[in-house]
């Protein structure tokens, strides 16, 4: 099945799919040669294969394969931003060059939360590259091969169950502690309510899935910028963000009341800030100690 999408603004399909991807190895989002994007997803009428290309400055074509695809092809705007409204959104004078680069670049918006919130969970105070090679290798063991002529590799999510019922071994291997174990199941076995959250409005939505013990502030707000397309959504309780924020603005590092005191006059687009810092060519504070260790849960 193939779906062209024509929007009426700029449209870049690579700045507005990166954040879904967990790591360069990631096999559920995966970018070739080519340029294209392909993605797999686990939708209630099925396991989904997309590949998206960009076909000219306002548009993009996705193909799409399994019992998933008519279902995910209804939302192939959504995930291309299309809800994503920047009226009235003036970039800070720092990140003026940054947003003019990044004319097309859109909240992605998944509708899918365990998709976002597993990997989310994984990422909770460690290295980013440990947390990535958890969910490879969980996703490889767990999740199912993608439908179509997905590049080798890729593995659909797993579902509920499978995230539910992995072995605490299988956690273990993968160098997840077990408070982040405990916390993926729980957030797997609560599935079915948890997913009504992509209807729910943002603070409400964001309420519910901070419900489950172990998910908080910054693990909502990482899910809700992927699965709601939240442009608002602040990851409070990250490690770098704050010092990030305050150099790109200020040239100063900042703590974090100090970050959200910056990003306050931006709302509700305090989270298109942030991404606009990941445009390239900005400073980087300079590193203050050493950096954080990566932790091998498996020889503990």
């Amino acid at each position: 099945m193939e779906v062209r999408h024509h929007s009426t603004r700029p449209l870049d399909v690579a700045l507005t799919l990166a954040p879904l991807r967990h790591g360069p190895a990631d096999p559920t989002v995966r970018r070739t040669p080519d340029g294209a994007w392909w993605r797999t997803s686990l939708l209630p009428t099925g396991p989904l294969t997309q590949r998206i290309v960009q076909a000219g400055p306002h548009d993009a074509v996705v193909t799409l394969w399994g019992d998933g695809a008519r279902e995910a092809a209804d939302a192939v705007p959504a995930l291309l931003g299309e809800d994503d409204d920047a009226t009235g959104f003036t970039p800070p004078d720092a990140l003026r060059d940054a947003a003019r680069r990044a004319r097309g670049m859109r909240m992605p918006r998944t509708g899918r939360v365990l998709e976002s919130l597993v990997p989310a969970v994984l990422e909770q105070r460690v290295h980013a590259s440990s947390a990535h090679a958890a969910w490879r290798r969980l996703v490889w063991q767990h999740g199912a091969a993608a439908p179509g002529p997905a590049p080798e590799g890729m593995r659909v999510p797993p579902s509920p169950q499978a995230w539910a019922t992995a072995p605490v071994w299988d956690w273990h291997r993968a160098g997840v502690d077990p408070r982040r174990a405990r916390t993926a199941v729980a957030c797997a076995r609560l599935a079915a309510r948890l997913e009504t959250a992509s209807s729910l409005a943002g603070d409400e939505a964001r309420a519910l899935l901070e419900r489950v013990a172990g998910v908080g502030p910054w693990t909502s707000a990482e899910v809700a910028q992927r699965a709601f397309g939240d442009a608002d959504a602040v990851s409070v309780g990250d490690l770098h963000l704050p010092a990030a924020v305050g150099w790109a603005l200020t040239g100063q590092r900042t703590d974090e009341a100090t970050m959200l005191a910056l990003l306050a006059p931006y709302s509700p687009h305090r989270h298109r800030v942030v991404r606009l810092l990941s445009v390239g060519g900005r400073p980087r504070a300079p590193r203050r100690g050493p950096r954080l260790a990566v932790a091998d849960y498996r020889r503990m």
